[in-house]
């Protein structure tokens, strides 16, 4: 199974090809890498559990997750891939439009609360609430969500060109991809083997603004929404599914190139 960063030095490796072959002034076509930081916030999402061996096929309903943004305590005061962070790697086709590989690093976990399971539990039916605690579950996807999308990019002018010190453009992106994430969790006392897996698919849709500096430099900030199909999660003697919508904040630095 490939990990995420064999993935995105995959990715890196076709970019650097496309280059190569692509450097002409006529028809303005350059590649951009970006690094940046996001924030999250989730609808609250059924999450079921199925384990047939032990008679289990129930779902916590509604369940609330967060995020951990990591830098809460100051900046720059643990590693750079700690935080929530983000990537980009793009080529601008013409002057309206490009591709990217989009990557965002983001965590889900879920805090205490009162959840509500329904299903069958040890083979009988339930429907009750039980108050959460680390000690009864532990779920989470916190050394990634990990949400690839394959986007169209959209790049509309508002001040400046090429030959400008100073450019700001409206972008609007939207794609599909797959969600890689990393699978941790102790459910009624049991708890998986943590470990990265394909996880399912998802869609995604974007909007911000990017300014350009001194033609090679950039800032951007968006808004984004992703909606992911997770299945297959692999938990203790069975697996777990979800849909998870999420709306992120992300701001990125970047280089055209």
């Amino acid at each position: 199974m490939f990990t995420p960063k064999q993935i995105s030095l995959t990715a890196a490796c076709f970019i650097l090809v496309l280059n190569s072959f692509s450097q002409t002034k006529k028809m303005k076509r350059r590649f951009y890498f970006s690094w940046g930081y996001n924030k999250e916030w989730y609808a609250n999402n059924d999450i079921t559990i199925k384990q047939p061996e032990l008679n289990n096929n129930y779902s916590f309903v509604k369940a609330q997750g967060i995020d951990k943004p990591g830098w809460t305590t100051g900046i720059l005061n643990k590693a750079l891939t700690i935080p929530q962070y983000n990537y980009r790697l793009g080529y601008r086709i013409n002057e309206k439009w490009g591709v990217e590989l989009n990557f965002d690093h983001t965590k889900f976990q879920i805090p205490d609360q009162t959840l509500h399971i329904k299903g069958t539990y040890q083979g009988r039916t339930i429907d009750s609430t039980f108050a959460r605690t680390p000690d009864n579950l532990s779920y989470q996807l916190n050394n990634g969500a990990n949400f690839f999308l394959f986007n169209a990019v959209r790049r509309i002018n508002l001040v400046g060109n090429d030959s400008s010190k100073v450019r700001l453009k409206f972008l609007m992106k939207g794609g599909v991809g797959f969600v890689f994430p990393h699978v941790e969790n102790t459910i009624m006392g049991e708890g998986n083997i943590p470990h990265f897996q394909m996880g399912g698919l998802d869609a995604g849709a974007e909007a911000g603004i990017q300014a350009t500096f001194f033609k090679n430099f950039y800032l951007e900030f968006s808004n984004k929404v992703v909606y992911a199909l997770y299945r297959g999660l692999i938990i203790y003697d069975g697996t777990a599914k979800q849909n998870l919508a999420c709306y992120e904040l992300i701001l990125s630095a970047g280089i055209w190139f």
